[in-house]
């Protein structure tokens, strides 16, 4: 099911360097494609500033900084069948900040985070070791599919 996805950009400059419309509906995509039996293909990905990712962060996790990516899964009402399946908040400056850090392509880390993302907007965390060791499982075999590294590697 090709995902239905609302890109938003909340930023004034770098957006030459952020991902296209075909780069998330290709890597939202892949995941969906790993779960069929979801129907659920219909979200938002919004590029934020570092204030608006701190803000979001502080409020919603208790957290005061801003994050790479949070996901804020959609919970429909008992009965109301929606394609909704959230939203995800992606700060661009901390993505970019991580993929000098990690000598990764800057696309190769946005790849990662929307993956990741999505995954938590499916239900996937990493709280525990076995979660962890099964969400991050997906992340490499899905970025493979785009030639991508592991994300984990040292």
């Amino acid at each position: 099911m090709t995902p239905d996805i609302d890109r938003q950009v909340a930023l004034e400059t770098a957006t030459e360097l952020l991902p296209t419309q075909a780069d998330l509906e290709a890597w939202v995509g892949a995941v969906l494609a790993r779960h069929p039996d979801t129907d659920r293909h219909e979200l938002s990905v919004r590029f934020v500033t570092a204030d608006e990712s701190q803000a979001l962060n502080r409020d919603y996790r208790g957290k005061d900084k801003p994050t790479n990516v949070l996901s804020f899964p959609f919970e429909a009402p008992p009965g109301l069948p929606l394609a909704l399946l959230g939203d995800l908040a992606i700060c661009h400056a901390v993505v970019a900040d991580e993929a000098a850090e990690q000598g990764k392509p800057l696309a190769h880390h946005y790849a990662h985070m929307v993956i990741h993302g999505t995954l938590h907007l499916l239900g996937y965390d990493h709280i525990d070791d076995r979660e962890a060791e099964e969400m991050e499982a997906l992340e490499r075999e899905l970025l493979a599919h785009f030639a991508i590294g592991d994300p984990y590697a040292e």
